[in-house]
């Protein structure tokens, strides 16, 4: 476990955040410092075929070691970190042992990491937790997935004994900013189904996710000086605050749960002369969705009727859809992962994401690409944290779904 966890923190110490506002790919040049470091490791493990394209995927193989036909599986993760905290000058901490008390983060700032708030904590006592030091995040979404992947890969090359197929491997950019998928060369990567090493709880295993859309709301006032406004002034931001309020007070998502959608009013920014919201709208239901879609758009209309003017314009675009739909009808891909984890003690958690995953792109790119546990908590934050024996877990998970799915050839 400890070249796992010293791996993990190599990784994790290049920082990789991507950007949100730049459309090159991929969107920071910084991206390129792991995966030139990815692959060389990948070539000093023994992957065959590794790869590293202009768009910054990294591909590579694990060559087939039986002499019957196996499906060609794959494993996926991305490089990058949130840009929504820094990712610069990461500095992790070690809590061998931890007793389910209190963790002081950083005693100058009186950072805590309690689990009286994050009560997912708990469930490792008596493991070694790695933090940050409550200045960065931790960069385990999705680091902790790529140091899985080629923690796994370097043990089914050196256990030779343990049969399996060929399998492929792929670390990506720009994830968190949703381009994870983009420039995916599904046909280059060659596998039946994927999955991604990108979620949270030891035993997680999703194959739903959102449908999702991103809208944006424009208001247009009219400024005049406030002494001889009468009759004359538009207040955008007032009419701003009439279209949030005309929304479902409950559908946010501080106040959902489970298979429940929401509006989430991201960013706003306003002036009297003109205020523009920034909104994503979800669900799992495809006809919940549509229905969603067309409400905020009649907040609209109907604001636009009252004031007898066309002074809102909305712009509604579709980001990704549920992936269930293309998993369904391949449930065997799930079977094996929730097999896998059954064969090793672990608890399958099989719900559904309240996000997104690269794996919905890919599945609806003829990839089907179900998620599994990659083991961090409290993602895109100083509060991120791993359990050094998840790690371990999530990578005998692949070795294991490797094991099965050649078993399950023959």
């Amino acid at each position: 476990m400890q070249k796992i966890i010293d791996r993990f923190v190599k990784y994790i110490t290049v920082d990789t955040q991507s950007d949100p506002n730049n459309p090159a790919f991929p969107s920071t040049e910084k991206q390129w410092d792991l995966a030139h470091i990815l692959v060389d490791e990948l070539k000093e493990i023994g992957m065959d075929d590794v790869t590293l394209d202009d768009n910054c995927y990294i591909m590579a193989t694990l060559p087939s070691n039986v002499d019957y036909k196996v499906p060609t599986i794959g494993f996926v993760a991305h490089i990058d970190t949130s840009p929504d905290y820094t990712g610069t000058n990461v500095k992790p901490q070690f809590h061998p042992n931890y007793n389910g008390e209190d963790i002081v983060l950083n005693k100058e700032e009186n950072i805590v990491l309690s689990p009286s708030y994050f009560d997912d904590l708990l469930l490792y006592k008596g493991q070694t937790l790695i933090t940050t030091d409550g200045t960065t995040l931790l960069g385990a979404d999705d680091k902790a997935g790529v140091t899985e992947i080629v923690s796994a890969m370097e043990y089914l090359i050196n256990h030779p004994e343990i049969k399996h197929g060929k399998i492929r491997i792929c670390f990506t950019p720009d994830e968190e900013v949703g381009k994870g998928a983009h420039m995916f060369d599904v046909e280059k990567f060659g596998a039946e189904w994927a999955y991604t090493m990108d979620g949270s709880q030891v035993g997680e295993l999703e194959y739903e996710n959102f449908n999702a859309a991103g809208a944006k709301v424009v208001i247009n006032g009219k400024i005049v000086h406030p002494g001889y406004a009468k009759g004359k002034m538009i207040n955008s931001m007032l009419i701003a605050s009439d279209f949030i309020a005309a929304l479902p007070k409950n559908e946010i998502p501080q106040e959902t749960e489970g298979y429940e959608g929401f509006y989430h009013l991201h960013s706003m920014n306003g002036e009297v002369e003109k205020t523009e919201l920034e909104y994503i709208i979800r669900d799992h239901d495809m006809k919940l969705f549509q229905n969603r879609k067309a409400q905020f758009q009649k907040v609209a209309d109907d604001l636009n009727a009252k004031l007898g003017n066309k002074l809102i314009e909305v712009e509604i675009k579709d980001q990704y859809f549920n992936m269930r739909e293309k998993i369904e009808p391949v449930m065997h891909i799930v079977d094996i992962a929730e097999e896998a984890m059954k064969q090793l003690n672990i608890k399958p958690i099989i719900k559904a994401i309240r996000g997104g995953t690269d794996g919905s792109q890919l599945s609806y790119k003829g990839l089907p690409c179900p998620n599994i546990f990659a083991g961090g908590h409290n993602f895109h934050g100083r509060y991120e944290y791993v359990a050094a024996e998840s790690l371990q877990l999530a990578t005998d998970v692949i070795v294991k779904i490797a094991k099965i799915t050649a078993e399950r050839a023959k």
